[in-house]
């Protein structure tokens, strides 16, 4: 089942630090789990991110974040209803403006968006309904939506636009399970998971 992320960090206190205060500990049971890195993150997005939902205060909360040590990130994005922020080590979240579907479909922490192509979405989507034990809830030209349960606040969202493969990815999706090889696998596109027990 899919419980959690992995997050590289050069500085893990300060990241779990931010990541408590940014959800105001609101993670709908997913746990963060920041590792050591060698490396600082590298000038490419990230394929995997978290999308929160801002309520009807979302520029409060914005500035909440920014306060906390987030900083305003471009990456293409144009004019859209959200905010493109990046925590203190630069990795980018989204913060979403009410009337937004993700904010709709959840609530708390919105999100967890996984970067697929439109081609490999098929794969992808059943890849993940697999090793997650999440069902799908919705599937549009924008991807597909997967959640533990129906009232889950927490959703697995896969679709466009991929960014490139470069390296390892800094963010990882950890699913747990009682029986297997704990480790570190690669999905259906060549992203990394963990599998711990």
């Amino acid at each position: 089942m899919l419980t959690g992320i992995v997050i590289d960090a050069s500085d893990v206190a300060r990241m779990d630090r931010f990541w408590l205060d940014a959800t105001r500990g609101r993670t709908g049971g997913l746990r963060l789990r920041f590792v050591p890195a060698a490396k600082p993150k590298a000038a490419h997005k990230n394929r995997l991110h978290l999308d929160l939902a801002g309520g009807p205060h979302w520029e409060a909360e914005v500035a909440r974040l920014l306060t906390l040590g987030a900083t305003r990130v471009d990456i293409g994005q144009g004019d859209v209803p959200w905010d493109v922020l990046a925590d203190p080590e630069g990795n980018e979240f989204c913060v979403l403006r009410p009337g937004h579907p993700g904010v709709l479909a959840d609530s708390g922490l919105v999100a967890i968006c996984l970067d697929v192509a439109e081609e490999d979405r098929d794969a992808q989507w059943a890849f993940w309904q697999s090793h997650a034990d999440w069902q799908a809830v919705e599937s549009h030209h924008w991807g597909v939506r997967l959640r533990r349960t129906p009232t889950s606040t927490v959703s697995l969202v896969m679709g466009p636009p991929a960014a490139p493969k470069a390296g390892r990815n800094r963010l990882r999706l950890e699913v747990t399970r009682r029986d297997g090889q704990p480790g570190e696998f690669l999905d259906a596109r060549g992203n990394e998971f963990h599998v711990t027990r």
